[in-house]
Order: C-alpha cells, then structure tokens, then sequence
C-alpha cells in the first residue's frame, strides 16, 4: 500500500473527514436508527421484501456462522451476486466481522475470476449457481475454505441460529474493501479502500444529495464499488429505502416505477436514456426524474442538454474506483458548469494539472493503493497524489472538464474496460496480425468498444460473429467484446509515431468525427 504524508492523514483528522470508526460501526449505528426503513429486491428470480431490520438479521446470523467458522477481522470475503438481498446481507456481515470484502461484478467471466481469486485469496466466497450469463465454477474455488451459494443449502448452512450482536474490532486506517476494476492493466486492478477511505466516501457523496428524494431505484451492479456504495451504505447513513433492481430492462423499469412510485437518480447515462427513448416512457414518467447525477463514464454534452430541456436538475461528475469523488458540480452551481464541465473539487480534494494537462488528484476518498505494489508505486507518489491518467483543463473559477485520457482505457456504461485485454484476445485470432483498441462514442453508454484490425495476407476480414464466438470461448465477460469492428486495408497503415507507436488518440478523434481516414467499416453491431 502506499505512503500517506503525516500532515495528509493530520489534516483529515482535524477535519473530521477521517473518524476513529470503522465500516461496521457506521452500519450498526445507521441501521438501528432506521429498522423500518423499507428494503425491496425487484427480481423475477429472487424477489424480496423486507426491512432493514430483517436483512440485518440475516446479516448478523451469516456473521455469527462465519464467526464459527473462524472468519474475522482482515479475512478477506469475496462476494460475487446479483443485486439481490442476500448481497447486502453479506457485505454487512463482512462489515460486522471487521473483514476485507471483495466485490466482484457479477458478469466477470471465467478469466477475469480466476485472476481475482488468485490476488485476493478469500477465505469466503460467497455467489450463486447461475445468474444470467454467470455459472459458478468450482474448480476456481478449491483453495477457498468456504463457499456458499445462495438459492441453495450452503448458503442456508452459514448462518447461525442466533445472530451476533456485536461488531468486532478493526482498524478503521486499515484494508476494508478491495474492489478489482479493468483499466490500462490486462488483468483487473486490485484496488485497496479502508474504513476510513470509504465512509468518507460514503458521507460527503450523501451530503451533495438532494433531500427527500423518495424510493430510487439501484440498477448499478453490486458488484461494482459505487453499486455497492449506492445501494448498501448510503441509504443505511439516510435512512431511505433501498430498492435494488437485477436485470435492466427498460420497459419492465418503466412498468416498475408506475407499480412502485419510484424514480432513477441517475449513474452512467445509459440508465437515463435507455428510458426516455423507450416508446413506452411518458410525460408522467419523465417528471419522477427531477433529479439526475451523471457519472461512471464519458458524459456526452447533447445528453445533458436533453436531459435539461426536458426540465431534469442535471449535474456530472468525475472519479474512479481509486479517488471516487475527485470532481462533481454542486446543487448552487451555474447550470452552464453542471451541464458541460466536470465539477469543481470534491470537500477536501486537490487537484493540479501536469505539464501535458494529465490531473493528479489526492483527498480523503483518496484509496490505499494497489494489491500490485509495483502499479502503486508508479501511480502515487510521497506527497500523496495519484496519477489519474486522464487529460483536463480547469477554468478560471476551477471547474474541470475531461478532454482525453493517457491510459487505454474504455468507460462503457460505467464499467471500466482495458484496451490491452481486449487487444491480447483479438491477436489470438489466427488472421489478425494487429490489432488497435480504442473507445468509440455511444450515446447510450458514453462509450463502446471499437477494434481496428489488420489481418493476414490472404484472410477474410472476421465478422463480428466471429469475434463474439472468440471471446466468449475465451472466458472474457460480453461487456468487453467488440461491438464495431474496423479494417486497416491492404498498403495502409495506423497513424503511428515516429518510433512506431500507434497514435490512438488520432484514431479516436477519427472514429468520434466519422472522419475515417484510411479506416474502412468492415461490421457493425450493438
């Protein structure tokens, strides 16, 4: 992990932004403060409906069996679920144990699962038989002490009779989540939050909140950091419902909202406009959303001028899983710097720019570093700041807007995707000879991935069939599959640098122009 300055973690004392407690004792003290707070899992598979205090039970029966079991603090539980109760109940009862949870996305495929088990080494690992396009998979487990499957009996074996009533003791300036996220690496980054890391988090993206926002409906997986922040720890500190949503099916959501009189606060923009452009959404549907935070991925402007056209309260912001609330516009702020501008700093971030406009940022949200300890080194420094690997400009009045990215990094639909990984896979095509990876603009998602291929003399350029068919025998989750497929002709070339390296910022403005240049369309596809 890296070095935190002295007068860094001072300050945060002072300031009050880093407190002496730890994850569990934030959720204890929040959960008996609201025990009636509604608790629904909208899910034809495993519905729920319950209370907070119903779902604590659980919590603290799955903590006392595990605790039999000899888990507590600093154990690590790995949790791989779909956005249903039983993963509320797990995280709390980590939380309580005072372990190291590890989220995992639950359409991660084979490979990016057995890399995670392999860094983490959890001591629980809790899933599901099937969800989905997900199937649990044994033979990644076998070093695991215990595994429990929800739906089935070993899930219902850890829990004990009677639940624990305490929460046991750890540091709150020690590892309490590891959250792993694709990006400029070919296997998923570890990264390393503490108690105090993620309940500052969890506080000051709760104060920038509107008040009295009713039933809001979470369909960002669970598994990823902010999903899990957003439906498992900032309801708990407002006492508001939490209702999660499994599968993301537009017109099923739309039906939804009418049933239950809830509304969407926001995410990647997908969540938005796959709504608003179902032909099923009304005039009465559209003014639930009053409100709406924009984040996860690329935010195109044209959305936020829609979304404002039609009445909404819109803002962006900036972060990632390593610094999660670097920048974000306020309620007060100029709608010109909500709608088209990144935010200004989060309370207690600082950010400054590098000679070539990369951001470097450090705060109280600010993670621990790596479970790559050479990554860490490379990407904090001994004054306390990381290396965002993102490309910004700030305005007269500090506000930041994102204008290009140093690291191959694609943001589809909030979820972090690396170049490389994909890259690696396509050049296991016997008939690709080069292949280029890059983030194409999608005005669903904010982004999607868009291969530039180079193939053998004498071969057909793949269809976009085939690439799928490769990647899915591969293992590698259908988030991360190619979804617009490119061709270098025959006496061309990438845009390179002098040294050779491909310009790939030249093929994304290229792709995002429609100027192609020397690229001919090969296959399209969603």
């Amino acid at each position: 992990m890296r070095d935190i300055p002295v007068e860094l973690t001072k300050r945060y004392v002072e300031e009050g932004w880093w407190r002496p407690e730890t994850l569990g004792e934030m959720l204890a003290e929040g959960l008996a403060a609201s025990p009636d707070a509604g608790f629904h899992a909208h899910s034809e598979i495993r519905p729920y409906a319950g209370t907070f205090a119903d779902v604590e039970r659980t919590a603290r029966r799955l903590a006392a069996g595990l605790a039999e079991r000899g888990v507590g603090p600093g154990d690590v539980v790995a949790l791989q679920l779909p956005n249903w109760m039983e993963a509320a109940a797990a995280f709390w009862a980590s939380a309580f144990l005072g372990a190291v949870t590890v989220p995992i996305v639950h359409f991660y495929g084979r490979k990016e699962l057995a890399h995670i088990m392999t860094t983490a080494k959890p001591k629980v690992f809790i899933t599901t038989e099937h969800f989905g396009r997900m199937t649990f998979q044994p033979d990644l487990c076998v070093d695991v002490p215990i595994v429990g499957l929800v739906g089935g009996q070993s899930f219902d074996d850890l829990l004990a009779d009677q639940p624990m009533a305490a929460t046991l003791p750890a540091d709150p300036a020690g590892p309490a989540l590891i959250a792993f996220t694709s990006g400029t690496t070919r296997a998923p980054k570890g990264v390393i939050h503490s108690h105090q890391t993620l309940a500052f988090e969890t506080r000051q993206l709760l104060e920038n909140y509107p008040p009295n926002r009713g039933r809001q409906l979470t369909a960002t997986p669970v598994g990823h950091f902010i999903g899990m922040v957003g439906a498992f720890l900032i309801p708990v500190l407002e006492g508001a419902p939490i209702d999660l949503c499994d599968v993301w099916d537009p017109g099923k959501v739309l039906k939804l909202l009418d049933a239950e009189g809830m509304s969407i606060g926001g995410g990647p923009p997908y969540f938005v406009t796959s709504l608003l452009d179902h032909p099923d959404c009304t005039e009465a549907h559209r003014s639930r959303f009053t409100t709406v935070g924009l984040g996860g991925s690329t935010v195109p402007a044209a959305v936020t001028r829609r979304l404002a056209d039609l009445g909404m309260f819109v803002f962006r912001a900036y972060g990632s899983t390593e610094h999660p609330s670097i920048t974000g516009s306020g309620p007060s702020a100029p709608e010109a710097k909500r709608l088209f501008t990144d935010g200004n700093p989060r309370p207690g971030v600082e950010i400054r720019l590098g000679p070539d406009g990369e951001i470097f940022s450090r705060g109280p949200d600010l993670c621990l570093g790596y479970t790559d300890d050479e990554l860490t080194a490379r990407c904090f420094d001994a004054d306390g700041w990381y290396r965002t690997g993102d490309i910004g400009v700030l305005d007269d009045e500090g506000y930041l807007t994102i204008t290009d990215r140093t690291a191959d990094l694609i943001i589809r639909g909030g979820e972090n995707i690396s170049a490389i990984e994909v890259e690696d896979v396509l050049l296991t095509l016997p008939e690709v000879v080069e292949a280029v990876v890059v983030a194409a603009p999608d005005d669903r998602l904010g982004e999607r991935v868009a291969a530039v291929l180079r193939v053998r003399a004498g071969h057909a350029m793949p269809t976009l069939e085939r690439v799928r068919a490769h990647f899915e025998q591969a293992g590698v989750a259908r988030q991360k599959w190619p979804e617009v497929l490119h061709e270098i002709p025959d006496g061309q070339d990438y845009p390179r640098t002098a040294s050779g390296k491909v310009q790939k910022f030249v093929i994304r403005r290229e792709l995002a122009s429609d100027a192609r240049g020397g690229i001919a369309t090969s296959a399209k596809g969603e």
